[in-house]
């Protein structure tokens, strides 16, 4: 039977980092992948490497400084995968937060980021509105402009795990787990892959399958706490029609909710949506509510997109994102990966719940550091915030 210092259940980004990271600190590592890299929410995103301006109305500083320090991280490691774009949030007489309140948000937002270039901000002269893709001017008050950056989701994943291989780890795919039994110091751990039953040890099993976590927790043997956890769904739409000067971070008109309208390979990517799932996440899929709800901002803003409807559509998706169970919107509540363990010290099981696409790299540096008093002592092999991440092959 084949040893590990960690097993990984979950080829999304999250057990995409923590592979790297078990691998750049000399430990052996193996993920585990059902699928396909990326199939479930890692590739169904909004394709956004940002600090989560939104998140300062809600008092989250400490999420906010740490997405902007691994945007910086990422567009000096990741450059053939994220790059730096202009964002517009066009202000109208019913827009909620008005122009005053945004540059102040943006000056805080500019603060946590170390006032470095790439946080600067300003107004977009009014002659140049023409410019802005058709953007409906009647009413419009104020454009802002600052940067954040946008990546292929699916691919970023990949070139993670190419690293990872390149230092050792190994990879699983497709395999199913099907279950682990607790020991003393580490785990047993069950999977199937072309169609033979296998079995590993580890001295940590980290469960980083995202949406499937709470099924890969309640396998475990003897049974581990699951914490209480909802599935929201978020779904994007593409239109055939293009916009190019940026992306565009608008209210919903309905409800007043952050929408992202921007390019996406020659056409325009529209989302997301908040909607409480209940079922099979192997099941999601966009709802029609869900696409005329995008639709709708499209035709709000943009007069050219007036005459679309879900015919227009080209591509759909929608992905589950694991937020605290709670009785407030999604909208509102915190982003904070939730990270759960058997046992403390020296634990045998760690699940990640929640988490964003910005923030895999320190969450797999958390990760290792919540379960170093289980794994042997190791030369270093890297250190992930200065390994170079290519586009997959």
């Amino acid at each position: 039977m084949k040893q590990y210092d960690v097993v990984i259940v979950g080829g999304g980004i999250h057990g995409a980092g923590v592979l790297q990271a078990a691998a750049a600190a000399g430990h052996s590592a193996l993920l585990i992948e059902r699928l396909g890299l990326a199939s479930g929410t890692s590739s169904r995103s909004s394709k956004l490497i940002h600090g989560g301006l939104r998140y300062l109305e809600s008092g989250q500083f400490a999420l906010v400084r740490e997405s902007l320090r691994e945007r910086a991280i990422h567009l000096r490691i990741a450059a053939e995968l994220v790059e730096l774009k202009p964002f517009f949030i066009p202000v109208y007489r019913d827009t909620r937060r008005r122009p005053w309140q945004l540059k102040l948000g943006l000056w805080v937002y500019a603060l946590l980021g170390g006032f470095d270039a790439s946080t600067r901000f300003g107004t977009v002269p009014k002659r140049e509105w023409s410019s802005l893709d058709g953007l409906e001017t009647h009413g419009l008050d104020a454009v802002i402009r600052y940067q954040d950056a946008q990546t292929d989701d699916a691919l970023l994943t990949r070139a993670i795990v190419q690293s990872a291989l390149s230092l050792g780890a190994e990879l699983a795919m497709p395999a199913s787990f099907t279950g682990a039994i607790l020991t003393d110091d580490g785990v047993t751990v069950a999977y199937s892959q072309s169609a033979e039953a296998v079995q590993c040890t580890a001295r940590v099993l980290v469960n980083a399958a995202g949406p499937w976590a709470p099924h890969v927790a309640g396998a475990v043997r003897p049974a581990i706490p699951i914490p209480d956890v909802d599935l929201v769904q978020g779904t994007h739409i593409v239109l055939p029609f293009a916009v190019t000067a940026g992306i565009y971070y608008v209210e919903s008109p309905t409800d007043g909710r952050a929408v992202f309208v921007m390019p996406w390979n020659g056409a325009t990517l529209i989302g997301t949506t908040e909607t409480p799932f209940h079922g099979e996440p192997d099941k999601v899929h966009p709802l029609p509510s869900e696409e005329e709800y995008l639709l709708a901002v499209a035709r709000h803003y943009f007069p050219a997109f007036r005459h679309l409807t879900r015919e227009h559509i080209t591509q759909r998706f929608a992905g589950l994102r694991v937020l605290p169970a709670a009785s407030e919107a999604a909208f509102d509540r915190s982003r904070e990966t939730i990270f759960s363990t058997d046992r403390e010290p020296k634990p045998r099981v760690l699940g990640i719940y929640g988490g964003k696409l910005t923030g895999w790299r320190a969450a797999a540096a958390h990760v290792l550091d919540r379960i170093g008093t289980s794994l042997p002592a190791a030369p270093r092999r890297a250190a992930t915030d200065q390994l170079i991440l290519r586009r997959p092959i």
